[in-house]
């Protein structure tokens, strides 16, 4: 029988070591870049897996959003500003209040406006409105906020103002009821 001297070459993993030790020199090293790289790859593929949306439905038909935006918009109008005093505006009183058209009409003959002789509307009316001829719209917009009316009041001007003897004025104001009070 041969025996082998105890630090021989011959066989053995640890070259020479006792059993249950490891050799600092051999393959650890490299099992422990091996070990580090799979653990990086793994820990990217986590993050990349984690961090991507969230895919819903079938996967050969892609999911098709729809928006719907409503916008409002009212009709383009040119307008250019017209001075004051070569707007022909009229006062119409549509309450049973007397003197209000001729009051309203004094307060914008105050600001400029070429004001006509006051009427009488042939109605009643709670809410006042300002009514513009063509291409006066800007200008009927002043005269609703010089009166404190909302821009809603502001109208064309149509065959149903409720006003006679408006011919060649280029602004109807129909004083209503909500007009009273200011007066």
């Amino acid at each position: 029988m041969t025996t082998e001297p105890p630090h021989s070459s011959h066989g053995g993993s640890g070259g020479g070591s006792s059993p249950g030790r490891r050799a600092t020199g051999g393959i650890a090293p490299v099992r422990a870049a091996v070990v580090l790289i799979v653990f990086v790859v793994a820990a990217i593929a986590l993050v990349a897996v984690g961090t991507r949306k969230t895919v819903s439905g079938n996967a050969a038909t892609p999911a098709v959003t729809t928006t719907t935006t409503t916008t409002k918009t009212s009709p383009t109008t040119t307008t250019t500003t017209v001075a004051p005093d070569a707007v022909k505006v009229v006062v119409a009183n549509a309450t049973q209040t007397n003197g209000l058209a001729g009051h309203y009409t004094g307060v914008l003959a105050a600001k400029g406006w070429a004001m006509q002789t006051a009427l009488d509307a042939t109605a009643s009316e709670q809410s006042s409105a300002v009514y513009y001829a063509a291409n006066f719209q800007a200008e009927a917009a002043a005269i609703a906020s010089t009166l404190t009316l909302k821009p809603a009041a502001v109208l064309p001007l149509t065959a149903a103002v409720p006003v006679t003897g408006t011919t060649g004025d280029d602004v109807v104001v129909v004083a209503g009821a909500d007009l009273v009070a200011g007066a």
